[in-house]
């Protein structure tokens, strides 16, 4: 992929609220689930393995602000 293309999509899908994924009803992904799984274990919450692909999304980001991963140093995501 060229560097115009990544851009492009950096700053349009990417950056959407998982609120207004049109397949956000969805069921999440095998990914999301494997990494939901990982961060739920390390925050000692247990995981819902209903979520669709915007909760997942959400939880994600949650459980990564309360373990510390993929937090970049400073703060953000």
């Amino acid at each position: 992929m060229d560097k115009h293309i990544q851009d492009e999509a950096r700053n349009s899908n990417m950056v959407k609220s998982p609120d207004d994924w049109t397949t956000g009803d969805e069921p999440m992904t095998g990914a999301q689930k494997s990494y939901l799984k990982t961060l739920s274990e390390e925050a000692g919450e247990p995981m819902d393995e209903k979520l669709t692909k915007a909760e997942a999304s959400k939880k994600i980001d949650e459980l990564q602000q309360k373990t510390g991963r993929g937090v970049k140093e400073g703060g953000g995501h």
